[in-house]
C-alpha cells in the first residue's frame, strides 16, 4: 500500500523545484520541476508539477495542475528587434542589462484569487487577474481578467458559465472561509462539502461582522 503523503505548516518543495525570492504559505506543496520566482503563493495552495510562476500573487487553496505557466515573459514588440539581446545585454557583451525593461515586466504581475483551479497546460498571460473561486480549463490561454467563480475555457479563454448563482457567489465572497484560522477550519471542515448548508450556517455570521 502506498504511504500517505504528509504535508505540514512548512512548505513541501520537491527537490527538483526552484523557489527564488518568493513567499510560500503554510501547508503548501510545490510539485516536481516547478519554478517560482518573485511571487507569493498562499496557504494550502499546490502545484502538481512542471509549473512556471513568475511575478505573480497566488491566493490560498489554489490548485495548479501540471504544465501551467503563470506570467510568461513579455518581449518588447515596440523595438526594432524584440530579441532579448536588447535587454539581456551582458550575455552578449553589449553593455549593462536593461533594468527598466525588467521593471516593466514586474509591473505586469498576475493576480490569482483564492480557491482557483487552473487546469493542465493553461497559460495565464501578464497583467491578468483571476477572481476567487474561478476555474480555468485545461489548455486555456487567459488574456483577460476572469471574474470570481467563473469557468473559462479556450484560446483565448472565454467565460462559459458561473459555478454558482450570483447570490451564492456574493455570500461566499462575504464569508471568506479561506481566511479562517486552522482551528476554525478543522471545526467546520465537514461543512465544506454542502454548499447550501454552508451558506446557511455562515452567511449570517459574515453579515454580522460586516456590520460591526
Amino acid at each position: 500500500m502506498k504511504p500517505v503523503k504528509r504535508l505540514s505548516e512548512s512548505p513541501t518543495i520537491h527537490p527538483s523545484s526552484v523557489v527564488h525570492s518568493s513567499e510560500l504559505g503554510v501547508w503548501t506543496e510545490i510539485g516536481p520541476n516547478t519554478t517560482i520566482q518573485e511571487s507569493s503563493f498562499g496557504d494550502y495552495s499546490y502545484t502538481a508539477g512542471d509549473a512556471q510562476i513568475i511575478y505573480a500573487e497566488v491566493g490560498k487553496f489554489c490548485s495548479i495542475a501540471s504544465h501551467v505557466r503563470i506570467n510568461p515573459g513579455n518581449h518588447p514588440m515596440w523595438r526594432v528587434t524584440q530579441h532579448h539581446a536588447t535587454y539581456r545585454r551582458e550575455q552578449y557583451d553589449l553593455g549593462q542589462d536593461d533594468t527598466e525593461f525588467f521593471e516593466w515586466r514586474k509591473e505586469h504581475k498576475v493576480t490569482v484569487g483564492h480557491d482557483v483551479w487552473i487546469g493542465h497546460g493553461a497559460i495565464i498571460m501578464p497583467g491578468v487577474t483571476i477572481g476567487t473561486g474561478a476555474v480555468i480549463g485545461a489548455g486555456a490561454v487567459v488574456t483577460k481578467d476572469i471574474p470570481p467563480y467563473m469557468i473559462a475555457v479556450g484560446i483565448p479563454a472565454k467565460p462559459i458559465r458561473e459555478r454558482f448563482p450570483r447570490h451564492m457567489v456574493e455570500k461566499l465572497l462575504n464569508i471568506q472561509w479561506w481566511n479562517w484560522d486552522r482551528g476554525m477550519l478543522e471545526e467546520r471542515f465537514d461543512t465544506l462539502n454542502d454548499l447550501e448548508k454552508f451558506i446557511e450556517l455562515y452567511s449570517e455570521e459574515s453579515e454580522c461582522k460586516g456590520g460591526s
